[in-house]
């Protein structure tokens, strides 16, 4: 089961990540994009950082709902909106929740997906995190559906979405900013799958440092 606790360490972890990435994901965005991925990304979570000591006695849906909230009024551009939708629609997932089991963390995963997908009109292959998100999700429902526990299904979730993201390299952008470029946009990561495999990873960092897990 993951608690509060783990969940705002999760929080905190991901946004020391996007702290420690900053330059790396404006580099990636600066390529396909304006520029601005890492730099808004970190004024969004430094904002989320600050307001986690006062959410220790939340349940975790309030938690995500305020990051959502959080995220949406202070990133510009399309990460805002995209990763603000993905928390709200996490938080609409476990409703209420102090504990989260498996069930319930495919229920967040997927709800998140969910989100993005109804937001940005993405599709896989399309070049954008969806295409870290969505096998992320099918390679942790399948996990779960195989018996495993927990950290070992994210794991398995975690890997598929390296590899999804490794796989936006070779492709050709078809939504936002970056498919304007057309053919210049083969050969370059995705920014926002980076960030997103960023938030998958430090979710897994955070449990494997927890006792019970």
């Amino acid at each position: 089961m993951v608690n509060q606790a783990q969940i705002l360490q999760w929080l905190q972890s991901f946004a020391t990540e996007i702290e420690q990435n900053k330059e790396y994901l404006t580099e990636l965005d600066a390529a396909i994009g304006d520029a601005d991925h890492g730099i808004n990304m970190d004024r969004g979570f430094k904002k989320v950082s600050s307001q986690l000591p006062s959410l220790a006695d939340q349940d975790i849906s309030s938690i995500l709902k305020t990051v959502s909230m959080t995220l949406i009024s202070s990133i510009g551009g399309a990460s805002g909106p995209l990763y603000g939708t993905w928390f709200l629609r996490a938080s609409t997932a476990v409703a209420g929740k102090q504990e989260l089991t498996e069930q319930d963390l495919l229920k967040l995963l997927q709800a998140g997906l969910d989100g993005v997908l109804g937001r940005g009109k993405a599709q896989l292959g399309d070049k954008t995190m969806v295409d870290v998100l969505s096998p992320s999700v099918a390679a942790f429902e399948q996990a779960i559906g195989e018996g495993k526990k927990t950290l070992e299904a994210l794991n398995t979730a975690v890997v598929a979405a390296e590899q999804g993201l490794h796989k936006t390299t070779p492709m050709l952008a078809k939504k936002g900013r970056a498919s304007y470029l057309g053919d210049r946009s083969i050969g370059h990561q995705d920014p926002g799958g980076t960030s997103a495999y960023l938030m998958l990873k430090s979710f897994l960092e955070v449990l494997e440092g927890s006792e019970g897990f």
